[in-house]
């Protein structure tokens, strides 16, 4: 489907059809703020991860250019996604692709600004390409060999952008029903949704973001860094229930910026020791660079956390419908008194009653948009569960989708159980 768009004379043109593929291959306590706790089990402790990311180096020297996390050096921003390695371990040369809006216009960065891809003579082969710039397969196209072709194709005289869907994602079965204050889950209404066990027990929740890559929350896994000891288990509705499927962990990485006992840049990967098969599970989308998803939107949240605060965890998958709430309104005085930031999205009921509550942590805040379900939170921390003027307050997949996609970039063709942070 191609769109009109605006252009800048200097944009890069190339689409001329859509490409449509599916590449499955491929708490502790807080310092105590009116009660407020992680959203998920304290009684799991385990040793502290080092952070390996260079915060000795973080200074003014790199302000307005791009630095090499593996070398600390500052390159210009011009020369960040050009086709030339400048960085050790080619940083410079990820996360150069991005989908953009509700239409997932696909677009390049180039000379430090993102370029609209539009134009003639696109063909499925540079669709696989791109697709795979944002880590939707195992096999990799560096993006040296992509961007050659894109710029060799650079006039675009129909003027047409054109959308890029590189997952088959965010379907479920239609229901007609409607945590704390919520109801219990039918089989394959969530079918994204993802128990994370450590230690054969449940400790978080997850979402399945592609057949390799659960999104969860940074402090669920943060102190507990053999992959070894977690298993994730998915199809679920009763906890208890024997002949689900449980998959092995390779891989877990967190952010860089999360910090213990820290809020923002709540969110972690787990990549699978094996593809999941998509026989009634299904993966969620991802939502677009640019998307916003606006204040009483009806959104869902699911888990096997407590029903009442400091309750035992859930055997059943519960789930509720919660409306978004404005930033504005969460930082209000009786709220949350300015903690909500820029990455944070609330969402609940300010009456009370329905919420996200410890054991739900990492799982997901699905928002039905045009009948696609797309991630739009994690869940992250709340002041108690279910208290008036206590809503929950969950990571804002939008804010983070330059580090998920560029993660599961660099990770292609990378295999052995490891913890990292980027």
């Amino acid at each position: 489907q191609t769109h009109t768009a605006d252009r800048q004379l200097e944009q890069i043109f190339i689409f001329i059809s859509t490409v449509h593929l599916e590449i499955i291959h491929s708490a502790s306590l807080l310092p105590q703020l009116n009660h407020t706790i992680y959203l998920r089990d304290c009684h799991f402790q385990g040793p502290h991860i080092i952070s390996v990311s260079s915060l000795s180096t973080v200074g003014l020297s790199c302000v307005g250019k791009f630095r090499c996390g593996s070398s600390s050096q500052c390159i210009s921003t011009f020369a960040q996604c050009d086709g030339v390695v400048h960085c050790e371990n080619e940083e410079d040369e990820l996360g150069c692709v991005r989908l953009s809006g509700r239409s997932s216009v696909l677009q390049i960065q180039r000379k430090g600004e993102w370029k609209t891809v539009c134009s003639e003579d696109w063909n499925n082969w540079l669709g696989i390409s791109a697709c795979k710039q944002l880590g939707y397969s195992r096999f990799w196209l560096k993006f040296v060999v992509f961007l050659s072709v894109v710029l060799f194709l650079c006039t675009c005289s129909s003027g047409l952008v054109t959308t890029l869907k590189c997952l088959e994602c965010g379907s479920r079965p239609q229901y007609s029903t409607r945590i704390v204050g919520g109801n219990i889950s039918k089989p394959g209404q969530f079918p994204w949704q993802v128990s994370l066990h450590y230690k054969s027990e449940h400790l978080c929740g997850g979402s399945i973001i592609t057949s390799r890559w659960i999104l969860t929350a940074a402090h669920c896994v943060y102190g507990f860094e053999d992959s070894s000891l977690w298993a994730v288990h998915v199809g679920l509705t009763e906890q208890l229930i024997h002949g689900a499927q449980s998959l092995t962990v390779e891989s877990i990485v967190y952010h860089s910026r999360y910090r213990h006992r820290g809020l923002d840049y709540d969110i972690a990967l787990m990549k699978l020791a094996r593809p999941l098969v998509f026989n009634g599970i299904r993966p969620i989308c991802l939502p677009n660079y640019g998307e916003e998803f606006t204040e009483g939107t009806m959104c869902w949240i699911s888990g096997w956390g407590a029903t009442e605060e400091d309750g035992e965890t859930s055997v059943v998958l519960r789930s509720a419908m919660v409306p978004l709430i404005s930033t504005k309104t969460c930082n209000q005085p009786e709220i949350y008194k300015g903690l909500i930031s820029s990455l944070m999205i609330c969402a609940g009921y300010l009456e009370g009653g329905i919420d996200s509550c410890q054991g739900d942590s990492g799982g997901p805040l699905a928002c039905e948009d045009s009948s696609v379900w797309k991630l739009v939170g994690a869940t992250s921390w709340g002041s108690g569960c279910a208290l008036r003027n206590k809503p929950g307050v969950y990571t804002r997949i939008t804010k983070s989708l330059s580090w998920i996609h560029k993660h599961m970039e660099v990770s292609i063709g990378q295999s052995g159980p490891e913890l990292r942070t980027i």
